[in-house]
């Protein structure tokens, strides 16, 4: 909220025309300054340069290094204002709002976190090395940090309704959030299965080395293993209304540098900007959240203008 000081003397101790100033000012911000907005946004995680970005659905850049300093970055997830990221290398969650403030770095420690998915107020962590599966709050309270165990390289991680899809090896095998085993070979076959996400009743996943996304059931039916093809080493997926953004790494296994690409495609498959945002570094994370909007400096500029010349032309009609 943007603070605006105005000289004061007595009653509301304003003058006349601190006050006009004022009544204007807010009269006149009362859309951009008192009714902010919260705008949907695409964040992603850049494993190679230590940063969140912060992209607008339609692929303009907020802040490509919304937050910086960080260990390895992989997967992300947002619940309200927070985002909450698995830093693979120095085996921390973090805590930082979607407006790229601290929360707490350290916010669960000990875990070796690749993917991370939220339910109500509870994470599920991914302990690729452990092969296990974490329950904890979004307050870093340990629910139980061996929910789910016997697991090979688990990498990602989705959540529908009471149950917890995961992809490790060649198979997506599913578990309830209470830790009971489903199915650990829902679908198998797969070529690197790594991101994972839920459309409706459907599963829509990556395959690493494929260079596909595949879709099947939430039961395990195969729809189209190859919905999307001619990707280059994709990593993850997230899905948006009818609408599919996948992040393309393009330099693996050497990842270079400003390669790495998050797509847009629809559902069923068909390409709306395959290049959505570029210039990315091993996008490994990406997940959708609330950014508040607020007024730009531009703005506000205008709106003090418009103030100003109205102050005047009473003055001059008095």
């Amino acid at each position: 909220m943007l603070a605006i000081s105005i000289p004061q003397r007595g009653f509301f101790g304003k003058s006349k025309t601190a006050n006009l100033l004022l009544t204007t000012v807010v009269t006149l911000a009362g859309w951009t300054l008192i009714s902010t907005t919260a705008r949907a946004d695409i964040f992603v995680s850049n494993a190679d340069t230590n940063t969140i970005g912060d992209y607008t659905t339609s692929g303009v850049t907020v802040n490509a290094a919304l937050v910086s300093g960080l260990n390895n970055p992989f997967g992300i997830a947002t619940s309200g204002s927070d985002i909450f990221i698995a830093n693979d290398a120095n085996n921390m969650i973090g805590e930082y709002t979607t407006s790229g403030s601290t929360v707490n770095a350290s916010l669960i420690s000990g875990v070796h976190p690749t993917g991370i998915a939220i339910s109500g107020s509870n994470l599920f962590v991914l302990d690729y090395f452990a092969g296990r599966i974490g329950e904890y709050t979004t307050s870093g309270a340990t629910v139980n940090a061996s929910l789910i165990s016997g697991l090979s390289y688990p990498w990602g991680i989705a959540v529908s309704g009471s149950n917890l899809f995961i992809t490790s090896g060649s198979t997506i095998s599913e578990y309830t959030t209470s830790g009971v085993t489903v199915n650990t070979s829902l679908v198998t076959g797969l070529n690197s299965p790594l991101g994972i996400a839920v459309s409706g009743s459907d599963l829509i996943v990556t395959s690493h080395f494929g260079g596909t996304v595949g879709e099947y059931t939430t039961s395990g039916a195969t729809i189209n293993p190859s919905l999307i093809s001619g990707l280059n080493y994709p990593l993850a997926v997230a899905v948006s209304g009818s609408n599919l953004f996948v992040a393309n790494d393009n330099g693996y296994p050497s990842p270079l540098i400003g390669l790495g690409t998050i797509g847009e495609y629809t559902t069923s498959g068909v390409p709306v900007n395959a290049t959505l945002i570029s210039g990315l570094s091993h996008p490994v994370g990406i997940a959708f959240g609330d950014s508040v909007a607020t007024p730009e400096p531009a703005s506000l500029a205008v709106m003090i203008a418009g103030a100003l010349a109205l102050i005047k032309q009473r003055r001059s009609s008095t």
